[in-house]
């Protein structure tokens, strides 16, 4: 018995000391934006003289996008661009009657003078990337903007992005997602604090300290030359954005990002849909730092960008550690009484605060740096924490298939239109049922409420609290899963 105390003692600190590393990384995500972006402000372009607009084409990837396909193309004739240095490519590989539908929106787009082409394959080969690689092909243009179905286009978009272009090092220029569904439900209002937090610190922190940001697939544009020279699209990845992103920076294309120009998008209002598109962010981050940090780290990049990039493209890697830590955690707490090792609660005390107290102050303050009523949206953030180590299994998943190099592919995330309350999601067609992780949710779900109460009955009440977390967490996602799941 001393000897698994022992073992498992030991495990159990090792892993909540990387997950402490981790930890404090997000702290330095902080201080590099309070140092760079709150005290310096916004990059601003000079101003740009209407002779000086360069041609923009305009690529809006389609796949079985029956209910916002319209949406985004209609959203497209609201632009404030010169007509005539702009081109809209419709790329639909849809195998629906959203071709239908794309057809029609693109014919209206053209009747109000708009240069359309409306390019359909039948292969899907590369899947977006694919895509994207096929309609930049049928264009000369200078610069790219990309847009996904479920985003609508700012009016203002490229007249408040294109000046950036100015600067001849600048490769592309990022927006900030906004959302048009963020309070349909609980799950919809953590995605944006996630997200919120992802744009307004970890982006503006990056970019105004000189490291390395990426484009994120939507509501951003390229400079052609920059995604040629850094290979062009590639699909051997699930994050095509990302891998791009890297190739252009380390190519030596400087990246720009927006934080004040917002481009709504709909957020998955089922858990299953969140779940797919989880798991393809996630395996795709690892299977990006698979590909890209090696050259990287053999580059004559500064140390500084290396690291940045390193802790970026590997975070990922703490789902698998909760995983972990979820196994290790109860037995740790029933098994230290035969412990050899002194000093483990104070060691626990310090990781709190490397880890779940750099998530609250993270996800605060992105809160506050975006919402005059961020103290009514606090509410939400402990749930934070809970969606995280419920979701872990499922992205422990994705990262396990990235690091044993197991193909799968792309699959998108359904959108329905949604917008407002009154809307239902329930009947619509693309709706999928994942439940690859459903047994080990189960499972996990059982093991923490049994620790729980075991717990409980030992009165070891400093451990509930953070114990209750995992509880809360895995019955969350599960709970969800379950009642999704029905018809």
């Amino acid at each position: 018995m001393d000897l698994l105390s022992q073992v498992t003692i030991v495990a159990y600190i090792g892993v909540l000391g990387i997950l402490s590393v981790y930890g404090l990384h997000r702290y330095f995500i902080l201080y590099l934006y309070f140092k760079y972006y709150r005290r310096r402000g916004a990059v601003t372009p000079p101003p740009m003289g209407p002779a000086d607009y360069p041609r923009v084409t305009v690529q809006l990837p389609i796949f079985n996008e029956y209910y916002v396909a319209e949406r985004v193309i209609d959203s497209v004739g609201s632009l404030d661009y010169p007509r005539d240095r702009l081109t809209v490519q419709i790329l639909d590989d849809s195998t629906d009657d959203t071709q239908d539908i794309a057809r029609a929106a693109g014919e209206r787009l053209a009747a109000k003078g708009f240069n359309v082409q409306y390019l359909h394959r039948n292969d899907r080969s590369g899947f977006k990337a694919g895509a994207l690689a096929a309609g930049l092909e049928r264009s000369t243009d200078e610069l790219v903007a990309i847009f996904d179905a479920d985003f609508v286009v700012p009016s203002d978009f490229l007249m408040r992005t294109v000046p950036y272009f100015q600067d001849e090092r600048v490769g592309m220029v990022q927006s900030r997602w906004g959302y048009l569904n963020r309070d349909y439900s609980l799950l919809t209002r953590l995605q944006s604090i996630l997200l919120d937090g992802h744009f307004m610190l970890e982006h503006t922190a990056r970019f105004s300290s000189g490291r390395f940001f990426n484009f994120n697939g939507t509501g951003g544009v390229f400079r052609r030359i920059a995604i040629d020279e850094a290979g062009g699209w590639e699909g051997d990845t699930l994050t095509e954005d990302l891998d791009l992103s890297y190739r252009a920076q380390m190519a030596g294309w400087k990246f720009v990002f927006v934080p004040g120009l917002v481009c709504r998008s709909e957020l998955p209002v089922d858990i299953f849909g969140f779940k797919n598109q989880q798991h393809r962010w996630t395996k795709g981050s690892i299977q990006v730092g698979k590909k890209l940090l090696a050259p990287m780290w053999r580059s004559r990049l500064p140390l500084r960008v290396k690291l940045e990039a390193t802790f970026h493209l590997t975070a990922n890697l703490c789902y698998l550690l909760i995983v972990l830590l979820s196994l290790l955690l109860p037995l740790s707490l029933v098994l230290r009484h035969h412990l050899w090792l002194n000093g483990v609660e104070l060691w626990e005390i310090l990781v709190f605060v490397f880890t779940t107290v750099s998530v609250f102050a993270f996800y605060l303050t992105s809160q506050r740096e975006i919402y005059p009523d961020w103290k009514w949206r606090l509410k939400d953030v402990p749930m934070i924490l809970a969606l995280g180590i419920g979701m872990c299994i499922n992205n422990a998943w994705a990262v396990s298939e990235a690091l044993l190099g197991r193909q799968t592919p792309f699959v998108r995330t359904a959108k329905y239109r949604i917008e407002n309350l009154r809307d239902n999601w329930k009947r619509k067609i693309y709706r999928s049922i994942n439940s690859r992780s459903l047994l080990a949710e189960i499972i996990f779900s059982v093991y923490m409420c049994a620790t729980l109460l075991a717990l409980f009955k030992l009165e070891n009440w400093g451990a509930m609290p953070y114990l209750l977390l995992f509880v809360t967490g895995y019955l969350y996602i599960l709970g969800l899963s379950l009642f999704h799941a029905k018809r």
